[in-house]
């Protein structure tokens, strides 16, 4: 497998962490997305939306990190990350998708540029922005985790899941924009738990080969 990965992309955060639980090996095909390397012809052949990640199975190319994610799940289905009951599987794809469909997308880079770019908002302002999208998503999070007697040592239980995939990422963003965590003790303690595994210590941007 080929994963085009850009180091701070949460999205191919997701997708590294999923590999990594699954013992997948991959190689690693950088996407500088701040060089503007996501606007490559050579690039848009294999992804027409220009984004990351992708992933190159063969003869055949993913996109999107949910879809892959699942894609993964199906055909690697140990440790799995949709576990138990229809309903528990609604449950955790659910909290997954408040991060990755209502959280991320109006705070990733392209947006963040378009801010600044395009409408020319001042640096702080975009700052504010961006933990205003956070809090609100980690505030209905942190309730529906901390309410749920489905919650266990992670989001879901007590085994890796699709939901905590795709918080972990989140989280560090949030770190990385210094918002306050204070509030959000259930989602601080499931990422602490999660950083225990080899497979988020190893999925980090920090330790990505095109890490700056």
């Amino acid at each position: 497998m080929k994963l085009f990965d850009y180091f701070r992309s949460s999205a191919a955060y997701r997708v590294r962490i999923v590999l990594n639980l699954k013992g997948i090996a991959y190689k690693h095909a950088g996407i500088n997305l701040l060089k503007g390397e996501d606007g490559d012809r050579d690039y848009h052949a294999i992804n027409p939306q220009g984004l990351v990640p992708s992933l190159q199975d063969g003869s055949h190319t993913l996109i999107q990190s949910l879809a892959i994610c699942e894609y993964l799940d199906e055909t690697h289905p140990i440790p799995t990350l949709l576990p138990g009951t229809a309903l528990e599987r609604a449950r955790i794809r659910a909290l997954a998708q408040m991060v990755a469909c209502d959280i991320h997308p109006v705070n990733n880079l392209r947006i963040l540029k378009y801010l600044t770019i395009e409408l020319g908002v001042t640096e702080e302002q975009k700052l504010t922005w961006y933990r205003h999208w956070i809090d609100e998503g980690f505030t209905a999070l942190e309730a529906l985790l901390s309410s749920s007697a489905e919650t266990g040592q992670y989001c879901h239980g007590d085994s890796i899941t699709l939901a905590d995939v795709c918080l972990i990422p989140q989280v560090y963003n949030a770190r990385r924009f210094k918002l306050d965590l204070t509030p959000f003790p259930t989602i601080k303690r499931i990422e602490q738990q999660c950083l225990k595994q080899n497979a988020f210590e190893q999925a980090i941007p920090e330790n990505q080969p095109d890490a700056v």
